[in-house]
């Protein structure tokens, strides 16, 4: 009875303010979580998972030592559904990003990319964008992976100083600018000898991911593996 007044309250909501799918601006069905099952399923998969030596991994090949690298699917600017990374980063939904996360873990299942992870850690955000943002977008999406995974998530890292926007920035800039702006957390060594999964939003020269992933790195022991919501075609 409870939840037959909870679905009817739910779609007479939706009726009076409808949920609109981020992509395609379709109004959701009472059923649809976030994107419409369309959309969902026409989901430009980058299928990074399924390749041996795949592109992303090969794109950090001899700058970090990595287990193995994925995105979920491509992101170009423009495109519709780059308006999903828009939407978790700036319009106050982070939510979604988590449901997609673990979205991603079940329809990813296949290809075992997620076996002996042990647990999920996210790139961080400073405290000065975070207080503006107020919350940091790729933490919800580990929180999302470590939900569907019933494994730890943890911080292991800290931006320790801001950084001016990378929007316009080549590869070597990129780098140069955020050299030392990262740095491990004082309890970080109780995870030595653990498989990390590192988490960001998006991958597109992957300068931050490298620095983190160099960080978690020099933790005795460990092992590193990259998610990423989307990535940018790479080279």
């Amino acid at each position: 009875m409870l939840k037959t007044i909870k679905q009817w309250l739910g779609a007479a909501a939706d009726v009076a303010l409808p949920r609109l799918c981020p992509v395609c601006g379709k109004a959701l069905d009472s059923d649809e979580q976030w994107l419409c099952r369309k959309c969902l399923a026409a989901l430009p998969r980058t299928r990074y998972e399924e390749a041996d030596f795949n592109t992303m991994e090969q794109h950090f090949a001899g700058k970090v030592p990595i287990e193995r690298a994925t995105a979920y699917f491509f992101y170009e600017k423009g495109a519709p559904y780059a308006s999903i990374l828009h939407d978790i980063k700036y319009h106050s939904t982070p939510r979604m990003g988590r449901w997609l996360t673990s979205h991603a873990v079940r329809d990813m299942k296949a290809s075992r990319f997620f076996e002996g992870i042990d647990v999920v850690t996210a790139v961080p955000l400073h405290r000065s964008k975070l207080a503006k943002r107020g919350y940091n977008q790729s933490e919800y999406l580990a929180l999302g992976i470590a939900d569907e995974l019933g494994i730890p998530y943890v911080e292991l890292l800290k931006a320790v100083r801001p950084h001016s926007t990378q929007t316009h920035k080549g590869a070597l800039e990129r780098w140069q600018n955020i050299q030392d702006n990262y740095a491990l957390k004082k309890d970080a060594d109780r995870y030595a000898g653990q498989h990390i999964l590192l988490v960001d939003d998006v991958i597109t020269t992957g300068s931050t991911l490298t620095v983190c992933a160099a960080l978690l790195k020099s933790i005795p022991g460990t092992r590193i593996s990259l998610f990423t919501l989307a990535a940018a075609r790479l080279e």
